[in-house]
């Protein structure tokens, strides 16, 4: 008899959150475009004459692959989180969109290849979008972390 086909072996369920479920699949999703960018790269990088990608492409990869371990990470403290399920939503929701954004205005510069450097000759709405995102993020981030602090320390 085949062990694999055992009738006494049966995928292991856990009862996660909705909130923990939707912030794995974003990260699950983030990492699939992770791989994708990853092709683009290569790509670049097999027809440049230099052997380099663009600077953003290079930058899309790398972000997508990062932001998609940090939502992971996310993910955890969402589901260690004491606050309400539609807090934690809130709170990831906020990191995972600004994830994306950037990621996105990354895959933009890299395909009009039209600057190696956003920051050169910032405009006022890349001002105001970078301190939507710092305060988007960090903010996010204290929520799920107060709700850490405050279900697995206090609670």
């Amino acid at each position: 008899m085949d062990p694999l086909s055992s009738p006494t072996l049966s995928a292991v369920t856990v009862d996660l959150g909705l909130d923990t479920r939707l912030a794995l699949l974003a990260a699950g999703l983030v990492f699939l475009l992770a791989l994708g960018l990853g092709v683009w790269k290569y790509r670049q990088m097999a027809t440049s004459a230099d052997h380099l990608a663009h600077p953003y492409v290079d930058i899309a990869h790398r972000a997508a692959l990062l932001y998609s371990f940090a939502i992971l990470l996310i993910a955890a403290f969402v589901e260690l989180s004491s606050w309400p399920t539609w807090v934690n939503l809130a709170a990831a929701g906020v990191l995972v969109f600004f994830f994306v954004v950037a990621i996105a205005s990354y895959i933009v510069h890299g395909a009009l290849r039209d600057t190696t450097n956003q920051f050169e000759h910032p405009s006022t709405m890349l001002r105001v979008g970078m301190l939507a995102l710092i305060v988007g993020e960090m903010g996010g981030f204290a929520v799920l972390l107060a709700g850490f602090v405050d279900g697995q320390f206090l609670g």
